[in-house]
């Protein structure tokens, strides 16, 4: 079973940020809870400066999908370490690529995402 190491469970949009701008580089990137949709996620990326956030959530069919761009193509996926690995290549209708993996300190209060 893969779990997703990126996967920072239920912290706030700030902490995503804190550790975004911790890591300090162009297309370092994370995944965490939504604050205000219940069972989305979201995934975060840092590009000059600043953190862009998409929309990630699993289907009714079970296929995952995030919110990129305006016009671009919703684009399913089987597993969420297909979507991550998509959006690891430039030009996918995201801010910056996702090349730097921010991975989630291991404790027993941390929920993580298997598939």
């Amino acid at each position: 079973m893969e779990c997703i190491s990126v996967y920072h469970g239920k912290i706030s949009r700030e902490t995503g940020e804190k550790l975004l701008s911790a890591a300090g580089k162009d297309g370092s990137y994370l995944l965490r809870d939504s604050e205000s949709v219940p069972g989305m996620y979201c995934l975060c990326v840092l590009n000059k400066n600043l953190v862009y956030t998409y929309r990630v959530h699993q289907t009714t069919t079970g296929s995952w999908t995030a919110e990129a761009a305006p016009g671009v193509p919703r684009r399913m996926f089987r597993k969420i370490q297909n979507l991550i690995s998509a959006y690891q290549t430039p030009d996918q209708g995201i801010a910056i690529h996702l090349q730097h993996p921010v991975e989630r300190k291991t404790t027993k209060t941390h929920k993580v995402i298997c598939v």
